[in-house]
């Protein structure tokens, strides 16, 4: 097959004891997803869940050992981080069950919902569509995927994220207001989920701004730790 124009890269990520890479396909966003970071945005209460979607190419792929660049995007003045676990999706589907959701997961990692909370706010008086606030160049960072069999009880997982060595984030997975499970079930009712699909799944309270030079690590029970450094 050929093409009019070179076609972009295949974006992946690397797995933990593999030579193969997982491709990524859609990347999908749980929104206030933990209490009290609902809490801290304005809202209380188990809401039923929303979702934002975000391009492939829009990850920063980590790899082993190494610290990425997150570029400090155009037009904002507050540029946040949301420390989140990572779902990767091995196996399709529509209207999966919740008590089968374990089964279409290929593994787990670390990753940073990055937003440009200024802009996001201005679309949400307006009401009008905030993905200029989440979906931009390096919007989401993410570390190598550790297989489910692999990854030990990420239900139970401590999050963490520190900034220049300095706590801001520190929950459990299992404060989520939906689990995993619950998340696929509602994500694959609205989508039909794909093989190579990331589920990046909500963060917990502590979010804050970020400058440039500062360097953010974040991690996720025994998963890859994620370290990316604001250029």
């Amino acid at each position: 097959m050929s093409f009019v124009i070179t076609p972009p890269a295949q974006v992946s990520v690397p797995v933990v004891g593999r030579a193969e890479r997982f491709p990524v396909n859609r990347v999908y966003c749980v929104g206030r997803n933990y209490v009290e970071h609902a809490k801290e945005m304005g809202f209380t209460g188990r809401e039923p869940p929303f979702f934002f979607i975000k391009p492939a190419d829009t990850c920063v792929v980590v790899e082993p050992g190494q610290t990425g660049v997150v570029r400090y995007p155009s037009l904002t003045k507050d540029f946040q981080h949301e420390m989140e676990l990572v779902v990767a999706i091995g196996k399709g589907g529509k209207n999966i069950a919740a008590a089968d959701a374990a089964q279409h997961i290929y593994g787990y990692a670390c990753g940073l919902d990055m937003t440009r909370r200024d802009l996001q706010g201005e679309m949400k008086k307006q009401s009008r569509p905030w993905c200029i606030g989440k979906t931009f160049d390096d919007a989401a960072p993410i570390a190598a995927i550790t297989e489910a069999a692999q990854a030990g009880d990420v239900a139970n997982a401590e999050l963490s994220l520190t900034v220049n060595g300095a706590d801001r984030q520190r929950s459990s997975v299992s404060k989520l207001i939906w689990n995993i499970g619950e998340i696929i079930e509602h994500l694959s009712a609205a989508w039909t989920l794909y093989p190579g699909d990331l589920i990046y799944t909500g963060t917990p309270e502590g979010v804050a701004a970020v400058v440039s030079g500062d360097v953010l690590e974040g991690r996720v029970g025994t998963l890859t730790p994620l370290q990316v450094k604001i250029a």
